[in-house]
């Protein structure tokens, strides 16, 4: 394991990922609003007393967690979602489309059977529907994009911050199977919008951080290239 947090631009922090807390874990972020912290996904289950370290070591504070943002269903991303709502109260927010997987705990289409685990029915306190929506925290807004493909709910979500566009872009790269619900056209579709945000830095959610723009873009263009 490596260092427990890396910040990437002011007030946007890595605190989780497989060499940060926990080998099945995705990559977890954390963005301070200076009045509220928010998270994009929350690992796979078994380290959310490590993320809790991980974030009091950046001297904030866990219970000012308001939100989870969940970028899709799967277990590597929402196992500790369950923890934060229940000992903080955090409000879950995921597209409606995967809302139903969380909260019947379903155990194909969250992947737990993958991980050789189980995920428990979970109540979803937000739930996305439109192509964009806006959450608003302080003076800034968190944009939620609805880009299916991986799963019919995923979504990517991009901050406006210090003169820099942070797109958090869980998995672009896939993979596509048919318990997942997975789409390679819609997939197609989403990841042209996500190169039309340009974005300037790209969090994603097992292969790391990069920037600059032209980085971010061969990233996505890569994996178009793939699957033509």
């Amino acid at each position: 394991m490596r260092a427990n947090t890396e910040e990437i631009i002011k007030g946007v922090y890595l605190i989780g990922g497989s060499d940060i807390t926990s080998s099945d874990d995705a990559a977890i972020y954390l963005i301070d609003f200076q009045e509220t912290l928010v998270l994009i996904d929350a690992g796979a289950g078994r380290s959310s007393s490590q993320i809790v370290r991980n974030i009091e070591m950046l001297g904030l504070n866990p219970a000012d967690v308001s939100h989870l943002i969940l970028t899709h269903c799967h277990i590597d991303h929402i196992g500790s979602a369950p923890f934060f709502q229940q000992q903080y109260g955090t409000k879950i927010i995921i597209h409606e489309l995967d809302a139903k997987a969380v909260e019947s705990g379903d155990s194909l289409k969250t992947a737990a059977n993958w991980y050789g685990t189980t995920f428990p029915p979970t109540k979803i306190d937000g739930k996305l529907s439109d192509s964009h929506e806006k959450l608003k925290f302080g003076d800034e807004v968190l944009h939620c994009l609805h880009t299916p493909g991986h799963t019919p709910g995923s979504i990517a979500v991009y901050l406006d911050r210090g003169g820099k566009r942070i797109l958090f872009g869980q998995d672009i790269h896939g993979p596509f199977h048919k318990a997942f619900g997975s789409d390679i056209n819609a997939w197609k579709k989403s990841m042209r919008k996500l190169l039309d945000l340009d974005a300037d830095i790209l969090c994603e959610g097992h292969f790391g951080i990069f920037q600059p723009k032209d980085r971010v873009r061969a990233y996505i263009e890569r994996y178009l290239e793939e699957y033509e």
